[in-house]
């Protein structure tokens, strides 16, 4: 199992600064979002988090500062699910996720059978063990999806963060991704989600932390977070948010003051 620590965290691109003043600890064993407005900073908070953006303040994955940590190691315990993944060679689903199995290969070195079991176990948790000898690029957009996911899950990291996984599927599809989470996260892995369905993310998530113009405004159980003050406050809009339910539902009812 693993935990990250955010100490302080801030991103600056250009002139702007994106990441402001985060801190949060995350622990394992838990599904948490990262949600707000588009702009808001979610995206690079997610890169940042896995030293591939400079960033200041510390982030300590189980104690351990993660700018000092070799990117393999670093690799190997935080997995990455990027968000609008392009598949340009057609290789085959098998072949595709046993790329996830990079951080764990010397230079040169070949897919053990250590490897090929990581791979398999994978493909069966992603329900695509069926596709393995399809070729990816081939592949209907959920299937797609499915596929990266099982890429992310080959290097059996303790910990997972997904940047945007549901964008482009359907609602069923959505529905398949967020329950892929939610297993992992129940397997007592640390996983974290950048979102933007806040109805999915209420149902799913143990926690969301709540971004605005790159600052933390609110971080704690999705009922606490998704008040219709705040999603007026942070999102503009008028909301109606009922939480008499098994989790929250949100209504959007228009931009707040029309």
């Amino acid at each position: 199992m693993v935990s990250i620590v955010l100490e302080h965290f801030g991103v600056t691109l250009g002139r702007r600064a994106v990441v402001r003043n985060v801190c949060a600890a995350l622990e394992p064993g838990s599904l948490t979002a990262i949600v707000g407005p588009n702009g808001a900073g979610k995206s690079t908070l997610a890169r940042a988090m896995l030293a591939l953006v400079p960033a200041t303040g510390r982030i300590l994955v189980d104690g351990i500062d993660a700018a000092a940590m070799p990117r393999a190691d670093l690799a190997r315990r935080i997995a990455y699910l990027p968000q609008g993944q392009l598949l340009h060679w057609p290789l085959t689903v098998e072949r595709l996720v046993g790329l996830g199995r990079l951080p764990h290969l010397a230079p040169m070195s070949r897919i053990s059978a250590t490897d090929t079991a990581a791979i398999e176990r994978a493909m069966m948790r992603a329900d695509v063990f069926d596709l393995r000898d399809r070729i990816a690029t081939e592949l209907s957009g959920g299937e797609r999806a499915r596929v990266l996911f099982a890429r992310a899950l080959a290097v059996e990291a303790p910990a997972l963060i997904a940047d945007e996984p549901l964008a482009s599927l359907d609602p069923g599809h959505q529905i398949d991704v967020m329950e892929l989470l939610r297993a992992e996260a129940a397997s007592g892995a640390l996983v974290i989600a950048v979102l933007h369905d806040l109805t999915l993310a209420a149902r799913y998530c143990d926690r969301l932390l709540l971004i605005d113009e790159g600052q933390i405004v609110a971080d704690g159980a999705p009922a606490a977070v998704l008040t219709p003050e705040r999603l007026r406050r942070v999102y503009g809009i008028d909301a109606r948010v009922e939480t008499g339910g098994a989790w929250p539902t949100i209504t959007t009812l228009g931009r707040s003051g029309r």
